[in-house]
């Protein structure tokens, strides 16, 4: 199939269109330009920005995240790859403090290893989780790779391998006084990677925190379940996996695309983005700059997706989607049965938002229900009343209600296992 090349085309064709579209939005706006006197100059320029932002193509985001506030101090972070896999970085944000007594309270800090999404947007969909953490922890996080800028030499990725990944990340980093928080898609993989790790009496991580995660997608099915569910795997196979064009260094792989997802994104909730479009117009003709700002960035965002290795993203609609093998107990990764009542030593909080609509009320607590190994005293669920999917991980909500609940479930099983 030819999808991908010829959106490659159509995209080409319309970038002479975007950087004038660019052009002209600054001409009509700048203070420098004589433009700006002339009648409608307002007008015109919000035209033309909103065209310009329609058609422009949106690069990976920057974490951005260079210091955080801590009791009054501004602390200075420098962003850090630590291990660098062929579909995946290892970042940490290593945290600096010129006062003696403030670097030994930091270097005595629990660690947090963040496992981001694979599932279409980048890592950095959770700088605002990131931001927070700083404040308590040191943190790392998974910073996965756009699969059309990995060359074929490389191999495939499959859900095996990132379950590989992401043991190879905490071994790396180590498990004393570690804590692991997966948000969404990895609550699946990353109990899978602990729970062979325990089967197999390796040492394990003293916390896990999965946020919004499709551990049985059978509880409260959503609209994204039941569109995994309602075509056969060779469906998905035949109408969403298109080969990576020659003008990437990934030519010849097999994706699914970043820009079929993003239409997906934006076919379930059609009227919200239009309107949104059409307020952004208005605010730059009102002059409001601090919303059109706030539009800015997060369609910068929003708008930027990466391809995901089609043996990954079949593997994920087949074991989490359609057969449910984690919660049947059915799931073997690279001959090993995933077992996660072998977790004694790991405990476990589950966080869902009373109004998520990927992932469902009763989808990520049903972790409990496979983890019976670890004591009950050791495990609890949070479910964030008025909370989205975003707002658990994301925003206010996320920084004033989840978040101190998460900080003191890691306080509390902190410097030793549970038992």
């Amino acid at each position: 199939m030819m999808l991908y090349q010829w959106h490659e085309f159509w995209r080409a064709s319309l970038a002479p269109c975007t950087y004038w579209a660019d052009a002209g939005a600054k001409m009509f706006s700048s203070h420098e330009s004589w433009l700006t006197s002339l009648p409608g100059a307002q007008r015109t320029a919000a035209a033309y920005e909103l065209l310009y932002r329609l058609g422009k193509d949106y690069e990976k985001p920057e974490f951005g995240i260079h210091q955080i506030e801590v009791e009054g101090l501004a602390i200075p972070v420098v962003e850090r790859v630590v291990l660098e896999k062929p579909f995946c970085r290892l970042l940490r944000f290593k945290r600096y403090h010129d006062q003696a007594d403030g670097l030994a309270r930091m270097k005595d800090d629990p660690t947090v290893l963040v496992v981001a999404p694979l599932s279409g947007h980048h890592a950095t969909l959770l700088r605002d989780t990131v931001r927070t953490l700083l404040a308590d922890h040191k943190v790392y996080i998974t910073d996965w790779t756009d699969a059309r800028m990995v060359p074929v030499a490389q191999g495939a990725f499959t859900l095996d391998d990132y379950i590989a990944y992401v043991q190879d990340f905490i071994r790396h980093i180590g498990t004393d006084n570690l804590h692991v928080i997966s948000v969404c898609q990895p609550t699946v993989p990353v109990l899978a990677a602990i729970s062979l790790m325990a089967a197999r009496g390796e040492a394990l991580p003293c916390s896990m925190t999965m946020m919004g995660g499709p551990i049985d997608t059978r509880q409260s099915p959503t609209a994204v379940n039941n569109l995994a569910t309602r075509q056969p795997l060779w469906w998905f196979e035949n109408n969403v996996i298109h080969t990576v064009p020659a003008n990437y260094p990934g030519a010849g792989r097999r994706v699914y695309p970043g820009f079929l997802q993003h239409m997906g994104f934006v076919a379930m909730n059609p009227e919200r983005h239009g309107q949104s479009h059409w307020d952004f117009y208005q605010d730059l003709l009102k002059g409001d700059l601090s919303s059109a700002q706030s539009h800015r960035k997060f369609y910068d965002e929003y708008n930027a997706v990466l391809d995901m290795p089609a043996e990954y993203y079949l593997d994920t609609i087949r074991t989490v989607f359609q057969d449910h093998l984690l919660p049947r107990g059915l799931w073997d990764v690279a001959g090993e049965r995933v077992d996660p009542s072998k977790i004694q030593t790991c405990a476990l909080l589950t966080v869902e938002g009373e109004l998520d609509d990927i992932s469902g009320q009763g989808q990520t607590r049903a972790a409990h229900d496979v983890c019976t190994g670890i004591p009950a005293r050791h495990r609890k669920h949070l479910t964030a009343q008025g909370a989205g999917h975003y707002g658990i991980f994301s925003g206010r909500r996320w920084r004033t209600e989840v978040y101190p609940q998460v900080r003191a479930f890691i306080a509390a099983h902190t410097g030793a296992a549970t038992g």
